[in-house]
């Protein structure tokens, strides 16, 4: 643990910290568990090489999804432009009826709604800066909102990292054109959105429960957040089914599914290059 980090905790909370604890799976940030000498435990994220606010858009994010008081997120205990200190979440097993106690919960989340599309501030998704300011426009049209700000801005960097070749380019115009017709009949309701939640970006506390982490939050159309947890395998059945049995979804939310996809994935052809470039263009042409 670099020593400034470490001083300005052991300040912050009055404790000193006698070890720590390498944790794996991230693969942006460094990540550990530290232990101080009041026996107290603390997941602490580092990254040095960061946006300056991007672990503050993270603790943002969590007080967002804290609001809704539907799942469990771990608390914030203190934040700087290089870390974040967090409650650190016992680890147990899946309650017997996790799948559907998830399904349910993530269907009262989106049911906690804003006025309008998009969030306070812009943040990440990933490492990605991800536009959530809506122009007026935007503010009452999901469809504008989604191509412009998520597509639209992920094509542009498409552009800069030298992945918009004349297919996809010739593909996002058709979209654009086609992009109405695609997303009719989707609920226009600005539901909070955990954003960027597959099987990595949950735990599973000592109860038995989901807690949420790393989020990507803003106020869209819930189908987006459904999306993602698919992208990746996917969840079980029953949490699908349970969540549908809460919160009913609209006719065709099947067809919808892949231009939300699209998003995630133009986002991973960004970070981490070619492998995600045919994924792209499936996803595209499964529309054209």
């Amino acid at each position: 643990m670099i020593d400034s980090i470490k001083n300005r905790i052991e300040k912050e909370l009055y404790c000193k910290i006698i070890s720590s604890k390498s944790v794996g799976g991230g693969c942006i940030n460094d990540a550990e568990t530290i232990f101080t000498n009041d026996n107290r435990r603390f997941f602490l994220k580092k990254n040095f090489s960061a946006p300056d606010d991007m672990f503050f858009k993270e603790a943002n994010g969590l007080e967002e999804l804290k609001k809704a008081n539907t799942i469990r997120v771990p608390e914030v205990i203190l934040v700087d432009k290089n870390f974040i200190l967090l409650e650190q979440i016992s680890s147990g097993k899946k309650s017997k009826s996790f799948e559907e106690d998830f399904g349910r919960a993530f269907a009262r989340l989106h049911k906690f709604s804003a006025e309008h599309f998009g969030f306070y501030e812009d943040n990440y998704i990933g490492s990605t800066p991800q536009k959530n300011i809506p122009s007026e426009d935007e503010k009452n049209d999901w469809i504008k909102f989604y191509f412009d700000q998520r597509i639209l801005f992920q094509y542009k960097l498409l552009e800069s990292n030298g992945y918009a070749d004349s297919a996809i380019k010739k593909r996002i115009a058709l979209l654009e054109n086609k992009i109405e017709e695609i997303l009719d009949g989707n609920e226009n309701i600005p539901s909070l959105l955990h954003g960027d939640l597959w099987s990595g970006n949950y735990l599973i506390d000592e109860n038995g429960n989901a807690c949420l982490i790393d989020p990507a939050v803003y106020y869209g159309n819930r189908e987006a957040d459904l999306a993602m947890t698919k992208l990746f395998g996917g969840f079980s059945s029953t949490f699908y089914n349970s969540y549908r049995e809460t919160f009913p979804l609209a006719d065709g939310y099947e067809y919808r599914e892949n231009i939300y996809k699209l998003y995630h994935v133009m986002n991973h052809l960004n970070l981490f290059g070619g492998g995600y470039y045919h994924q792209t263009i499936s996803l595209m042409d499964y529309y054209l």
